[in-house]
């Protein structure tokens, strides 16, 4: 998505649940078997600095289309690097922003920025663009302006809406499958570990260290499922539900983003003194139905319909620092009839740019081509509608959304069984009321993934939790890249290894006037494509 606004957010609050420290092995990458051969040279790093990541370095790196066969066709992958200072050299740290189709590039400047310096200096931090994203070549493009207002209104309430949304749907598969036929069957997420071990392969390491958020978690538990020993530190920040992938997964969103989406509306009523839309959670959300309704006829500034007012406030069920600015927008729609704020929030928050249309076409290559998905229409009908009557926010909004895979031009695999006890500790983080991957998919990894830590968010809504603000989960990810220090609940029945409390929720803006940055709309406006 494009650029977000910044936010306030408040001051963290530093505590954690009673654990135990348990240091690990802090040399260098240990050696395992053979690699796959690297190239001769490394990655020829250039200066590709920005104002805010003065020593940001970018190259590119060749890897088979088709990893079965390494002396055919090559494809391009963009790399960045913050390249390590300290004489303690840990190795690379591979950093993923989710999605599927998030671009990495920015992202190793942040992370690099936000650790402790004494830590990410130990650290070559990477970024890349994985296949088919961005900088990377080929890059998606599917069938461009594919979102570009006024859409159909999601809500298919008649069978001329129904059909009109499904023509899209089977308009940018049949897009996709016209323009690449011959990358689509290359675009799942174990071509994406195979060139994660490329990467690593490329920069000389015996071992890799990576820490992903969102989808990045589910990348790096099938590169660690593919490649265990080439495991030295895995950081998973916001996990996948690995039982889910993906039809399930995205049903299970639906309710997380509802609830999501209702404790935004009772925030709303908590500051009536601010918005005026009433002290009753009820009539809020009546009064955002009622825009809702008066959209899909009326489309805000001839832009915002009713599927978009939904791409809009989608992103405050990912982060709660956007709720300041979605509340003014819904407020100054209800009670003074002005749409400005409202067109302005969809365009940063909701509306697509060449990025998104490139990050949208990755999303369903990847989705469409991991797993398999109904290819009966009448499943997606009646599962919506049974959802819809429950979680009426997002489900149809999701459904289209996804829809493309019921038309994908290419067959799909099997998902990856995760399960793996071949691994060093892995460190995970789970927010309890993260919508985009429920609580339930941290606490599935979390077995799945044999001697691994889970440190929990108590009450915590945001996705995408550290490096965000909250002292106590960053705490425990900086000692866990110094030295392998993960923390160990007491083993009894308790899930999490460790508990910090979420940080408070925002406060109504001052003024019309944006507030400065924090490090929070930082990195969720680099967090992948809708994921």
């Amino acid at each position: 998505m494009r650029q977000r606004a910044a936010v306030l957010c408040g001051a963290a609050v530093i505590a954690a649940g009673t654990v135990t420290a348990v240091p690990a092995d802090a040399s260098a990458p240990r050696p395992t078997h053979p690699a796959t051969a690297a190239p001769a040279a490394g990655p020829h790093w250039e200066k590709c600095a920005t104002e805010d990541y003065p020593t940001l370095q970018c190259a590119s790196l060749k890897v088979p289309l088709d990893h079965a066969r390494p002396r055919g066709r090559q494809i391009t992958l963009a790399l960045s690097r913050v390249p390590h200072t300290a004489s303690t050299y840990q190795g690379p740290l591979l950093v993923n922003p989710g999605g599927p189709g998030g671009s990495g590039l920015t992202l190793a400047g942040f992370v690099a920025s936000s650790l402790p310096a004494k830590v990410a200096a130990q650290y070559d931090v990477i970024g890349f663009d994985p296949r088919g994203v961005g900088r990377s070549s080929p890059a998606l493009d599917c069938l461009p302006g594919h979102f570009d207002p006024v859409r159909p209104d999601s809500l298919p309430d008649t069978p001329d809406v129904e059909q009109a949304n499904l023509a899209r749907a089977k308009s940018f598969a049949d897009a996709c499958g016209g323009k690449y036929a011959d990358v689509l069957p290359y675009m799942g997420t174990v071509d994406a570990a195979r060139d994660v071990d490329a990467i690593r392969a490329a920069l000389g390491s015996e071992q890799l260290n990576y820490f992903g958020y969102s989808y990045g978690t589910y990348l790096g538990a099938v590169y660690a499922r593919l490649y265990p020993d080439r495991v030295r530190r895995l950081v998973l920040d916001s996990v996948v539900g690995p039982d889910d992938v993906w039809y399930d997964a995205n049903l299970n969103q639906d309710l997380a983003f509802n609830d999501r989406h209702r404790a935004f509306l009772a925030w709303i009523a908590e500051h009536d003194a601010d918005y005026g839309l009433g002290s009753d959670p009820e009539r809020v959300e009546a009064a955002w139905y009622a825009m809702r309704t008066a959209l899909a006829k009326r489309p805000a500034g001839g832009q915002v319909g009713a599927s978009e007012l939904e791409d809009t406030y989608l992103p405050g069920g990912y982060y709660n620092g956007y709720w300041p600015y979605l509340a003014e927008a819904f407020a100054a729609y209800v009670k003074d009839e002005d749409t400005g704020p409202l067109v302005e929030a969809y365009e940063n928050f909701g509306a697509l740019g060449d990025s998104g249309d490139n990050g949208y076409s990755v999303y369903t290559a990847v989705q469409c081509r991991d797993a398999d998905w109904p290819r009966d229409w009448d499943e997606w009908r009646d599962d919506s509608w049974d959802l819809y009557e429950k979680a009426p926010f997002m489900v149809w909004n999701n459904a289209w959304y996804n829809a493309p895979c019921a038309f994908w031009p290419t067959g799909s695999r099997q998902p990856v069984d995760v399960a793996n006890d071949g691994l060093p500790p892995v460190l995970l983080f789970q927010a309890t009321g993260d919508a985009a991957t429920p609580y339930e998919g941290g606490v599935a990894a979390h077995r799945l993934l044999h001697d691994s830590a889970l440190v929990v968010e108590e009450g915590g809504g945001n996705h995408g939790i550290t490096l965000s603000g909250n002292d106590c989960l960053d705490e425990h990810l900086a000692a866990y890249l110094t030295d392998g220090t993960v923390p160990r609940g007491d083993g009894g029945e308790a899930e999490a290894d460790a508990v910090c409390p979420a940080l408070p929720e925002p406060k109504p803006l001052e003024s019309k006037a944006a507030s400065t940055s924090s490090r929070g709309s930082t990195l969720h406006g680099l967090l992948g494509f809708r994921g």
